[in-house]
């Protein structure tokens, strides 16, 4: 069967997914929307940042992805992904290379309207992400790599596509942070499971939101029904993905109960 006739699933079901934020432009430009840049930019040089995704909400790269039904504002994040080999706990950053299985490339959307209000609250991203992840196109091994190694960081150029119009470009080798270096953090005090996927965050260019941040407006407009994202990375391929509409919603998402209403009502007080 030819490539081209096949269906690709995502090459690894991850255990879990912890996703840093490693490219300082991003940052810049991200962190503008919510008018404390530079706060956000001393917190990111003093160590790495990582969210738990959801190792459930990981897709393949021919699969298509809808939005939350309450969001508007859905976006995509251009990063590339390594997959733990073996077991480690407290590992150098000379260690944690030996750990790493392979790189794939990894788009975490994102829906921004829910992202705003969840870290409003002091919390999150969390239910903004717990929808769509998709990596692929397959697991491109570490020596498969090392014609692009410079130092401890990998060259190799990332490009994301709307609609086959250019959006973004980077280097990976821009990362604040090698991945050995991320592995070793992850891995102060826990452990790192073979089948875990950490992923490097969005470069620059990566996103919509970075280029909101930076125009002050929702500008480019979000991703639609319809839409197609595609990224690329030197040596470990390209990512296809169509947009489709949200399902309809079922329920309505409630409102807390206020304390004094469920004291009234169930006579319960400490």
């Amino acid at each position: 069967m030819a490539l081209a006739d096949a269906r690709l699933l995502a090459p690894v079901r991850p255990a879990s997914f912890r996703d840093f934020v490693s490219f300082e432009q991003h940052v810049q430009g991200a962190a503008a929307m919510t008018g404390n840049a530079e706060t956000a930019l001393a917190a990111w040089h003093q160590q790495p940042t990582y969210l738990y995704g959801s190792p459930h909400a990981v897709v393949g790269p021919d699969e298509p992805v809808a939005g939350l039904p309450e969001d508007q504002a859905l976006d995509f994040e251009l990063e590339v992904g390594v997959v733990i080999g073996r077991d480690g706990r407290d590992l150098t950053p000379e260690e944690a290379r030996e750990h790493i299985a392979g790189y794939l490339v990894v788009n975490d959307w994102s829906a921004r309207d829910v992202q705003r209000h969840e870290m409003r609250g002091g919390l999150g991203p969390a239910k903004s992400k717990d929808f769509a992840t998709t990596i692929g196109p397959w697991l491109v091994t570490p020596d498969e790599l090392e014609p692009a190694r410079v130092g401890d960081r990998l060259d190799l150029t990332m490009t994301v596509y709307v609609n086959g119009v250019v959006f973004g470009q980077d280097s990976l080798a821009h990362m604040g942070w090698s991945f050995e270096q991320l592995v070793s953090y992850a891995s102060r005090s826990a452990w790192v499971r073979a089948g875990d996927l950490i992923a490097s965050g969005t470069c620059s260019g990566g996103s919509l939101a970075e280029a909101w941040g930076r125009a002050g407006r929702q500008e480019p407009r979000p991703l639609q029904p319809g839409d197609t994202v595609t990224m690329e990375v030197d040596r470990l391929g390209s990512i296809a993905t169509t947009v489709v509409a949200a399902a309809p919603e079922r329920s309505p998402i409630p409102r807390a109960t206020p304390l004094a209403e469920l004291q009234a009502r169930t006579g319960v007080r400490a």
